[in-house]
């Protein structure tokens, strides 16, 4: 993984290109991601990574623990802390850079990390799409998922069999998204398309895994 950061889901909004065609963005704020801590690999940590802070968290609501870690580095406590791993020493940056929207450039493609909306307890139709079964000729099983199994063979029921319950709240990643704007002036980066998550909701955003990164 390479170093990215922590934000959170502001809203979606929609800017127009030089050719004055419109694109949906997600703006995602990342103004306040502290650096903490710099692990390297040649040191007594044994690998490289950095680790972040975001969102200013009351003392009083921490860990004894917790609140040293954050005193040791000289940052205040902060209520989301998260590590991203690197391939080297080489990159990581100074204990003492800031860390903000400038991270990305325009047209670079990310990934952004996030949890799901929750829609509490669904059926089988809008749970796992299923089509359903006859609106007709008298059916009274609409909705319903119909048979799931057999008293013969297997004589129960497989596990994994795709049933009616809890619906979202699941940590998935949006791959390959675009960064149609930077600016940290605002704090803020305009990513394309739709991310995971309610408005206001944590989100990380890394460079994409499966597209390179632009050349400086």
């Amino acid at each position: 993984m390479s170093l990215g950061l922590i934000g959170k889901k502001v809203g979606m909004t929609k800017v127009y290109t030089d050719k004055g065609e419109a694109i949906a963005v997600t703006v995602v704020d990342v103004s306040g991601n502290a650096l903490i801590q710099v692990k390297q690999a040649s040191g007594k940590d044994g690998y490289s990574a950095v680790q972040l802070g975001y969102e200013d968290q009351k003392e009083s609501r921490l860990t004894k623990p917790q609140l040293g870690h954050f005193k040791k580095y000289g940052v205040s406590a902060k209520r989301i802390v998260k590590e991203f791993r690197v391939t080297s020493d080489d990159q990581l940056p100074a204990a003492d850079a800031t860390i903000d929207a400038s991270l990305f450039s325009a047209g670079q493609w990310v990934d952004v990390i996030g949890t799901t909306k929750g829609k509490g307890f669904q059926g089988v139709v809008k749970r796992w799409n299923f089509a359903g079964q006859p609106q007709t000729h008298g059916s009274m099983m609409h909705r319903r998922p119909g048979s799931i199994g057999c008293r013969l063979t297997p004589g129960l029921v497989w596990k994994n069999q795709k049933m009616p319950g809890h619906d979202g709240v699941d940590r998935v990643t949006t791959q390959n998204l675009k960064v149609i704007q930077s600016r940290p002036e605002d704090g803020v980066l305009l990513i394309s398309g739709a991310i995971p998550g309610n408005k206001g909701s944590i989100v990380v955003v890394r460079p994409a895994k499966k597209k390179p990164a632009p050349v400086k």
